[in-house]
């Protein structure tokens, strides 16, 4: 006879210390499983709280309010009935610890606290938690005084134990832990735990969500046994964007996946399993002797039935038939990650929209174009009924109850701001692209020419010092030259937040705030230093920042296409170019030609140094054999020595680089991801020396090889 089952998990849009938010998308993802007939609802990661509190989790408010917010959700009758997980951060014995808490009908069953945190790239977790390294141990944890009031309970079990209803046995790993060499997940289904559950902060990177997969099938493709990802979506408050994919594994096989990007703050993922099925893949030899051996997990039991209708049978519950795994492109994750990203900040800080220096480039135009995907993205929300949406649209774009946005490119024009700064090195082609890129997204576009007021600033300079610098192209100085670029970018900015501040007032929006300046700089620029430090490139958040150029090319090609803009395909084929000096018969400014590099080396630079931690020498002997044939070893030091000489004296414009969207592994963002010093000796004196002695061996064997031939 078959024991079904019904599970659920979800992708909550939790914001960091929106303590009544969490703790109401909590309440309606609880009441969206009951309606789905689950017995047992699995949240987020420190959802009541919200994963990225940062330092604030070192405040003992934090905790309090999360018991508040915790008593609230146990005493809601709508809570019954259903086994609930639910994530939050709780003090034992004066120690922090990112815990798990276990009830069931207005009772708490146990506190299962994270055995392994996550303390590299973009977490600090030890930072805030100690991590409870204690496999299988157990101890007593006293309740706060309200909750002791409200259920009746002095104490309950904390520490690594499991769950044993009358049916089956459910136990916990959290995020990173499923991530390690000895996962927790391998000792519980030896144990004879059939449902584990993993609750989640984990962040969009390009590419990555295939790595997720992978080991949650693996895990219970190996082990056997169903396995309940939660996860956290959308803006937590910083960089990161939480990319959801709630999943349900069986067996190694997928039954339900969330949404990866979604406008949806709260999304409920179900399927219905049997357990028979655990138990036959389970029929193992193997797998029978290594359990003799395992360790022994205290189980905590409750006196309920998960699958109470296994003696009825009913023809109307079936099992969940298997699917396959979703996975977007990479254009696909630009144009929807970001966009997400976007919405959810500018909603929740309440702005009035965003402004941008639309400079006809490639750079400004991919992040214009994730702008015009969040409308899109907007749009088909409201379509859908999506009340949420509908209410920030409004408030946004400062539109009265009952108005709803029909296209894109309506919304896009009470909410998106561009402008087209111009100067006399300025070309016809890019003001032209500008303008047409802006009439087909909607946005309400402006247009000016700013040389009055650079000849002012130069004038100034002038007269004061009695000197007046001239570009290189006209003979001046390369010192020169770089002031005159620098001065017509650092205006720009300047000029973007003061259109900024007051456009919405132009437009008679006298009782808004002002538009968000958004940043256009790739990582590729920001890894070289190839922008001008407070220029426009300085701006509120930026999409595009943690994005290379190849990605960002490929991207527009995909939204030429999809989105249906043919004027994209001529920013593609544009030479990318600043255009801050002259352009004269012999000179067009080119951004490659000025960097030193093109932006695909820049790529392989910035993985080379930070994901494969290489320095000058180790980059110069991996690129010996990457590019053999393409370059000659004295081609590939120059280009070390370079690019190292660059990043080190361009190390500072990190510190005060625009905050932005996390989605490339070598970022080179400062203030948290890339934790390296902004003063070091950019000669790098020793690692070249190092190369030197190498290309001087090379060059003697080639000699030899040569007389040999001879």
């Amino acid at each position: 006879m078959p024991h079904y089952i019904t599970l659920s998990t979800c992708s909550l849009n939790q914001w960091a210390l929106d303590f009544e938010g969490n703790r109401d998308r909590i309440l309606e993802s609880i009441i969206q499983a009951k309606a789905a007939h689950a017995t047992l609802r699995v949240g987020p990661e420190l959802e009541i709280s919200g994963y990225g509190c940062l330092d604030h989790f070192l405040e003992n408010d934090v905790y309090l309010h999360s018991w508040e917010m915790y008593a609230q959700i146990l005493t809601d009758e709508r809570t019954n009935e259903i086994l609930l997980d639910i994530g939050m951060p709780i003090i034992h014995k004066n120690r922090r610890f990112n815990c798990r808490v276990l009830s069931y009908n207005g009772q708490i069953l146990m506190i299962r606290p994270k055995l392994f945190l996550a303390n590299d790239g973009n977490y600090r977790e030890m930072r805030y938690f100690t991590p409870w390294l204690k496999p299988q141990y157990v101890e007593e944890f006293v309740l706060p005084r309200m909750i002791q009031k409200l259920t009746g309970q002095n104490t309950v079990k904390f520490g690594d134990a499991v769950i044993s209803t009358a049916d089956t046995v459910i136990g916990a790993e959290t995020c990173e832990e499923l991530f390690t060499p000895q996962a927790p997940h391998v000792s519980l289904a030896l144990d004879g735990v059939e449902i584990i559950t993993n609750s989640s902060g984990s962040h969009h990177e390009l590419r990555k969500l295939d790595t997720r997969m992978s080991m949650i099938l693996e895990a219970t493709r190996k082990c056997g046994g169903v396995y309940l990802y939660a996860n956290q979506k959308g803006c937590d408050g910083d960089r990161l964007y939480y990319d959801g994919c709630a999943l349900i594994a069986l067996n190694g096989k997928v039954l339900a996946q969330g949404a990866q990007f979604s406008m949806d703050d709260v999304e409920v993922v179900t399927a219905t399993i049997d357990l028979e099925d655990i138990r036959a893949y389970r029929a193992l030899v193997s797998h029978g002797l290594q359990s003799v051996n395992s360790p022994v997990y205290e189980r905590v039991r409750v006196d309920a039935e998960l699958s109470p209708d296994h003696l009825n049978f009913d023809m109307n519950v079936q099992p969940t038939i298997p699917r396959q795994i979703h996975y977007y492109k990479p254009e696909e994750e630009i144009a929807y990650g970001p966009a997400c990203w976007l919405w959810d900040y500018v909603r929740r800080c309440k702005g009035s929209g965003f402004f941008i220096p639309l400079s006809g480039g490639i750079d400004s135009c991919a992040t214009s174009v994730i702008v015009y995907s969040m409308c899109r993205l907007v749009v088909e929300a409201c379509e859908a009924g999506n009340t949420q949406v509908i209410k920030d649209a409004q408030l946004v774009a400062n539109m009265p109850e009952g108005w709803i946005p029909s296209t894109p490119q309506e919304f896009s024009g009470k909410i998106f701001h561009t402008c087209y700064m111009g100067t006399k090195n300025s070309s016809s082609e890019t003001r032209s692209r500008a303008k047409l890129l802006a009439e087909k997204i909607g946005s309400y576009h402006v247009d000016l020419n700013m040389d009055t007021v650079v000849n002012s600033l130069i004038s100034l300079f002038e007269v004061t010092t009695g000197k007046k610098p001239v570009y290189k192209v006209f003979g001046g100085s390369q010192i020169e030259n770089l002031a005159l670029q620098n001065i017509q970018a650092r205006l720009r900015m300047v000029l973007a937040y003061l259109f900024a501040q007051l456009l919405p007032w132009t437009r008679g929006r006298t009782n808004t705030g002002g538009l968000l300046v958004l940043g256009s700089a790739n990582v590729d620029e920001q890894l070289r230093g190839y922008l001008t430090k407070y220029d426009c490139s300085s701006a509120d958040i930026n999409p595009i920042g943690g994005i290379s150029k190849t990605d960002l090319i490929s991207f527009i090609k995909w939204a030429e296409i999809s989105f249906k803009l043919p004027i994209l395909k001529e920013f593609i084929d544009a030479t990318p170019t600043a255009e801050l000096e002259p352009i004269t018969d012999s000179h067009v400014q080119s951004d490659e030609a000025d960097m030193g590099f093109t932006y695909k080396e820049l790529s392989v630079f910035g993985r080379l140094r930070k994901i494969d931690k290489c320095g000058p020498y180790s980059a110069f002997i991996k690129l010996l054999h990457l590019w053999q044939g393409e370059k000659t070893p004295d081609q590939i030091a120059t280009k070390v020595k370079n690019f190292y000489w660059y990043y080190a004296v361009n190390r500072h414009k990190q510190t005060v680089s625009t905050p932005s969207y996390h989605a490339e592994q070598y970022s080179p963002d400062d203030n948290r991801f890339d934790l390296r010093p902004f003063l070091i000796d950019p000669r790098f004196s020793w690692a070249r020396h190092k190369i030197d002695s190498v290309l001087e061996k090379l060059d003697k064997n080639e000699k030899i090889d040569t007389m040999t031939v001879d």
